[in-house]
């Protein structure tokens, strides 16, 4: 799985560093550093209002926040390798 997060200013101004650290953790803590590759884009071209946009692999989501991140992970990380 392949997890992107936007860096770009837009992003980084709406928290990117800290859903970073957040994603970084939970692979760890969910030992998947065998199954996630996560890396950086500096847009990925569906900026919001709120939040950090994240590709995980072909799905964009926007507005990831720390408040929502582990409904996003739970939802668009874990399920998704639990279906595999």
């Amino acid at each position: 799985m392949n997890i992107q997060v936007c860096v770009g200013s837009a992003c980084h101004l709406k928290g990117s560093p800290e859903i970073v650290e957040l994603l970084q953790k939970a692979v760890e803590e969910h030992n998947l550093q065998d199954e996630v590759m996560l890396s950086g884009n500096f847009c990925i071209g569906k900026c919001n209002r709120i939040g950090v946009t994240v590709q995980v692999d072909d799905d964009i989501h926007v507005g990831i926040t720390k408040e929502n991140f582990n409904e996003f992970f739970n939802d668009h990380v874990l399920n998704k390798i639990e279906r595999k």
